[in-house]
């Protein structure tokens, strides 16, 4: 059992008013923060045992958002359960400079202003985007601090810290001495409007309805939605098994009236065509086509360019260069009906539409040379590491299918982007020839002016935050125990970094991987600008206080599974840290002056209550161990609420007034003193503000409830 004595022998004033969160919080952060305990080089004791985690960098240009609230959250309360548990333990923030999306943000900023930065020199463009994100930093460390989240500052680490930028350049040159890099020219996914290129990983796909034109292409019907790029068009496919086409051979030329005139094709037999779709032959466009370049690679075909950078139409389109794609699209069709060579349309065809995932931004499918990462090699090591538990357990369980399906059916990485926000890749051409390496080998040499695609640098995360390879920290915490993140993470970031732990520290990351489901609206609907139904962390933490976000973020939220979240839910505990605060006050104030004494607990009533308590702490023990957060919330919000408030303080009402009986009285006195103690440790990892405000008012050995000891179970 804990010792426990009041503060002083008079209640401090402020206990006798309702707890006001807006008049807490920041004062109790501070409070924490002059203690250093955030620090685990400053943890009080001697803990051998270590528990780390590292959180995921939160965009540095701009306020935190709901889901991030849950993600930091469920980290720190572990953080807090564990350091309460005398461990020593490391919540490792950090800032990223979020590369593309950072630099969109401050180009839509510019355009307000009638800026753009193509008038603009690289110096200047990357000076102005540094001010801008060093500016916004600052509000999201403050987001942080406002959700309560005890990690320590001192070790903050930035994506654009020098030391960063050297590591992530370090690794680069080695992957390239290893041959898992090379620069190529391949198909990628074109961002027209901010003129760069993207990975499949920032590529999100829509489904659309669109008219489907059927074409006579000289014997053959063929289908598409995008006319517009059939200008190019001189190889029609079919199935080498296809028996419709048994006449045709694989390299035979066919003359035949296209769009612009006469022109000569030629017959190609592969296998990856369907023969159930359509007629079961297609024409190809391989430069703006990934199916069709992959077809072009496999027997040697030419790839001709029909849409330019800008999406304009180029000088094969004939009468249509340059028009811009949406613009020449009817009057291409209207050509090909003019010249008898449009059968039908079908304005009901519903096919997946790639737009940039965070622009919006169509994608446009073009070659261009550029830096990737063999990932096949990469992706056997994540596969083999998941599936041996004893190295990596994921939770929920089905999340690790959908993990191994994307490794297995990885294609290489594109990690060159056309903008100036980001880390220098270091590489230098000239000539045709390339130099990799952080100097220029000589005259004559220019520097590659692309930059590292963000996942390259944030896939080394737990490495470079933590100071592979010699730092003591890497050496103390590495590997961490637990990568806690969001679902839609499973094929992006996750799998990154544990390709780059196993590549280069040849270990895991981390131990454990948990998904997080989406944070939706009341009516579980994905929140976004448009719909209005976005919820602000900060700001629903001013209005009900933080600790009433966190535990609405908690309790019902099942790993894996998205949450429906309401402001009548986070209201409802809101009510909850009124009900602690009330709990405490009433104790407080019937065990003025009485020093706790576990031996004066004697009658069997109480002695049932405390073994009681006893095994629901011991639950939401076990529970927090097996991170089974919605079930530990659960559990002490009962407890407290309906066991403690509704019974247990109620029963306590007369048997404190009943002068006759005073060895039943003080039992119970010590009874409530016990459980308050105890019941403020275990809703503290929770509710850390409310239980830290009301430790303030008890005398203790320890000054803060942030490193009292949990209870031992």
């Amino acid at each position: 059992m804990l010792a426990i004595c009041l503060n002083n022998h008079h209640m401090n004033k402020a206990f006798l008013k309702p707890y006001n969160p807006t008049e807490t919080e920041q004062t109790i952060y501070e409070l924490w923060e002059k203690s250093e305990f955030f620090n685990p080089d400053n943890l009080p004791g001697k803990r051998t045992e270590r528990f780390s985690i590292i959180m995921p960098p939160p965009n540095a240009n701009g306020r935190l958002h709901v889901g991030h609230a849950l993600d930091m959250t469920l980290k720190d309360i572990l953080i807090r359960f564990e350091r309460m548990r005398g461990k020593k333990t490391l919540l490792l923030p950090g800032a990223d400079h979020a590369g593309f999306e950072t630099q969109m943000v401050f180009e839509k900023k510019i355009s307000k202003e009638g800026r753009s930065r193509f008038s603009m020199t690289a110096e200047d463009l990357y000076r102005e985007i540094w001010n801008f994100t060093v500016e916004n930093k600052k509000f999201m460390e403050d987001d942080v601090r406002r959700l309560g989240i005890s990690c320590d500052w001192s070790r903050e680490t930035f994506t654009l810290d020098e030391k960063v930028v050297r590591r992530v350049q370090e690794t680069f040159i080695k992957m390239y001495q290893d041959e898992l890099v090379y620069r190529g020219e391949r198909i990628v996914n074109w961002n027209p409007k901010f003129q760069t290129a993207l990975s499949d990983i920032e590529v999100e796909y829509i489904e659309k309805t669109d008219p489907f034109y059927y074409l006579q292409y000289g014997p053959f019907v063929i289908g598409t939605v995008r006319p517009e790029t059939k200008f190019g068009d001189k190889y029609v496919v079919m199935h080498p098994s296809d028996k419709r086409y048994t006449e045709y051979t694989h390299g035979q030329k066919i003359e035949l009236e296209w769009i612009n005139g006469p022109i000569t094709a030629t017959i190609i037999k592969d296998k990856a065509i369907d023969m159930e779709f359509g007629s079961g032959v297609m024409t190809i466009t391989p430069w703006h086509s990934s199916v069709d370049f992959d077809i072009a690679e496999r027997h040697g075909l030419d790839k001709e360019q029909i849409i330019d950078w800008n999406n304009r139409l180029l000088s094969v389109a004939g009468e249509f260069a340059g028009m811009k794609i949406g613009e020449a699209r009817s009057k291409i069709v209207e050509k090909f009906k003019i010249k008898g060579l449009l059968l039908k349309v079908d304005e009901t065809y519903k096919h997946n539409v790639a737009i940039c995932e965070r622009t919006k931004v169509p994608i446009e499918p073009q070659i261009k040379k550029q830096w990737f990462v063999k990932m096949k090699p990469l992706a056997e090591k994540v596969i083999n590491a998941v599936e041996q538990e004893r190295l990596i357990t994921i939770i929920p369980e089905h999340q690790k299918k959908i993990l191994l399906h994307w490794m297995r059916n990885i294609i290489d990485w594109n990690i060159s982007r056309q903008i100036v926000w980001g880390i220098p890749i270091p590489a230098w051409f000239k000539s045709g020839e390339v130099h990799v390496g952080f100097e220029s080998p000589g005259d004559g040499w220019g520097k590659d002016p692309d930059t590292f695609d963000t996942w390259f640098s944030s896939g080394q995360w737990p490495l470079l935050t933590l100071g592979f390879p010699d730092g003591r920290d890497f050496k103390e915490y590495y590997p961490t125990v637990l990568m806690e993140a969001g679902a839609d993470l499973v094929f992006k970031w996750i799998p990154r970094m544990i390709m780059f732990g196993l590549y280069l520290a040849n270990d895991v990351p981390f131990k454990t991987v948990y998904f997080h489901g989406m944070v939706n609206d009341e009516k579980n609907q994905k929140m976004s600008k448009s719909k209005g139904n976005i919820i602000s962390p900060v700001d629903i933490s001013e209005k009900y206080g933080t600790d009433a976000l966190r535990m609405a973020l908690m309790v019902g939220n099942a790993p894996g599974s998205d949450l429906a979240l309401s402001e009548n839910k986070i209201g409802a505990y809101k009510h909850f840290a009124n009900k602690i605060w009330n709990i405490a006050r009433f104790i407080i104030e019937n065990t003025e002056g009485l020093d706790f004494d576990e031996r004066s607990i004697q009658t069997e009533d109480d002695k049932r209550t405390i073994t009681e308590f006893y095994s629901v702490a011991k639950e939401i023990t076990a529970d927090l161990e097996a991170f089974r957060f919605h079930l530990a919330s659960e559990k002490i919000y009962h407890y407290v609420w309906h066991r403690m408030a509704d019974e247990i303080v109620e029963a306590s009402k007369s048997i404190l007034k009943n002068k006759g009986k005073q060895n039943e009285k003080l039992s119970r006195q010590h009874t409530l003193l016990y459980l308050l103690k105890n019941i403020l440790i275990i809703l503290h990892p929770f509710m850390p503000f409310v239980t830290e405000a009301v430790w303030q008012h008890i005398q203790r050995d320890n000054p803060l409830l942030i490193i009292e000891k949990w209870p031992i179970l």
